[in-house]
C-alpha cells in the first residue's frame, strides 16, 4: 500500500509525520520506524510522529525516536504538529489553542507572531520521577563522566541530565552522550544536555537525545535546561536558549508551568510503499 507523509522540522530537529486520521495504516513496529528514519535508505528523521484521533483533545500524537523506541514527549514535534493542525484548519495568530494528547498529558499550543507557543506543563524534579536509580538530590547529582560533572536532573515529559560547562561546543558530546544516556543511574535512559550560560537571559545548548543522538534542537531539552539554570539561580525566569538549529524562548511561570515558543516548518510531502519498509 502507498502511504503519505509530511516531512517537518523545528529548528532542524526533523520528523516524518504519518497521519492515521487521513489513512489507515498497518501496525507500526520498531523495525519500520528504524527503516523510515534511516537517512541513507529511508526518508530520514530524528523522530517519527504518528497522529491519531483523540477523544479528549483535537488529536493524539505518538513519538518514536530513530532507534524505534516510543517516547512520551517532544517539544519541537509538538510545535510542528500544532502548525500542521492550525494550517489545515485555517488557524491564525491569536486563535484558540490546538490541544494535543501525548503520553505525558495534553499540551496546548497556539500560533503567535514569534512562532508556536506550547504550554509544556510542570517539570518533575523528584528523583523517582526523573527517574534515577536511587534517592539523590536532583539539583546536583554527585556523579561525573570525565569533565561532565554534577548534572541537574529534570523530567519534562522526558528525562534530562543538564551539565553546565564553560564552553558547550568544546565538549565531546558525540562520545560522552551515549555513555551517559545508557548509564545504569538512569533506568529509562536519559537525554544529555551540555549548556553554557552566556548571560542572565541567554543560554547556549547542545543535546544528545536518547535514541536519536546529536540533534540540531531539542525542545524538552531547552525547557529542562532553563529550569535547571533557574533552579541554580543562573538566569531569569524567561530566557533564550540558543541551539545549533536556532533559538527558543523558554519561560518558567510563577504557577510552575513552562512555556516554549519557537518556529516550525513543513519541508515537503511525499508517499512511500509500506511494503518496502515492513
Amino acid at each position: 500500500m502507498r502511504a503519505g507523509f509530511a516531512k517537518m522540522h523545528g529548528l532542524g530537529n526533523d520528523f516524518v509525520v504519518l497521519d492515521t486520521r487521513e489513512q489507515p495504516l498497518p501496525p507500526l513496529t520498531p523495525a519500520i520506524v528504524r527503516a523510515l528514519a534511516d537517512r541513507h535508505t529511508g526518508i530520514g528523521c530524528d523522530q517519527l510522529v504518528l497522529l491519531e484521533p483523540s477523544s479528549s483533545a483535537d488529536l493524539k500524537m505518538r513519538i518514536f525516536n530513530a532507534d524505534g523506541d516510543e517516547v512520551a514527549a517532544c517539544g519541537n514535534a509538538t510545535r510542528a504538529v500544532a502548525l500542521r493542525h492550525a494550517s489545515a484548519n485555517g488557524g491564525a495568530t491569536g486563535g484558540p489553542p490546538v490541544r494535543i494528547e501525548t503520553a505525558s498529558g495534553i499540551l496546548d499550543a497556539r500560533p503567535t507572531d514569534a512562532g508556536i507557543a506550547v504550554d509544556m506543563g510542570r517539570p518533575r524534579l523528584e528523583w523517582e520521577a526523573i527517574p534515577v536509580a536511587y534517592a539523590l538530590d536532583t539539583l546536583s547529582l554527585p556523579v561525573a563522566w570525565e569533565e561532565l560533572e554534577q548534572p541537574c536532573a529534570v523530567n519534562i515529559g522526558n528525562p534530562h541530565a543538564v551539565f553546565f560547562v564553560p564552553d558547550c561546543d568544546a565538549v565531546p558530546l558525540g562520545r560522552l552522550g551515549p555513555q551517559i544516556e545508557r548509564d545504569p543511574l538512569f533506568p529509562q535512559r536519559v537525554n544529555v544536555n551540555v549548556a553554557t550560560v552566556e548571560s542572565r537571559r541567554r543560554i547556549r545548548l547542545r543535546v544528545w537525545e536518547r535514541g536519536a543522538g546529536l540533534t540540531r534542537a531539542c525542545g524538552t531539552g531547552a525547557c529542562a535546561t532553563a529550569v535547571a539554570a533557574i533552579r541554580r539561580g543562573l538566569v531569569e525566569r524567561a530566557v533564550q536558549v540558543d541551539l545549533p538549529g536556532g533559538a527558543l524562548a523558554i519561560e518558567w511561570l510563577e504557577d510552575g508551568r513552562v512555556t516554549m515558543t519557537g518556529p516550525a516548518a513543513e519541508s515537503f510531502r511525499g508517499t512511500f510503499d509500506w511494503g518496502d519498509f515492513a
